[in-house]
């Protein structure tokens, strides 16, 4: 049973960083349209922003991992 619960939460870790770099993306394509000539410091704060969300989802995938007992 815990296992089960356990592979439910590192899905939905996987779907909200999904979500997360998704509307990172998003907003910095937008951000980008605005004003094209901060392109250089739009992109690395996208990707440190990205990067941020891929750790958190990372975390909680390991917390799930850790909580099922593998």
């Amino acid at each position: 049973m815990v296992g089960s619960i356990a592979a439910i939460g590192m899905g939905l870790a996987v779907i909200g960083a999904g979500m997360g770099i998704g509307r990172v993306g998003d907003s910095a394509m937008q951000a980008i349209a605005r004003q094209p000539e901060a392109v250089g410091d739009i992109r690395s704060n996208m990707i440190l922003m990205a990067a941020l969300v891929e750790g958190a989802a990372l975390i909680a995938i390991v917390m799930a991992f850790l909580v099922a007992g593998v």
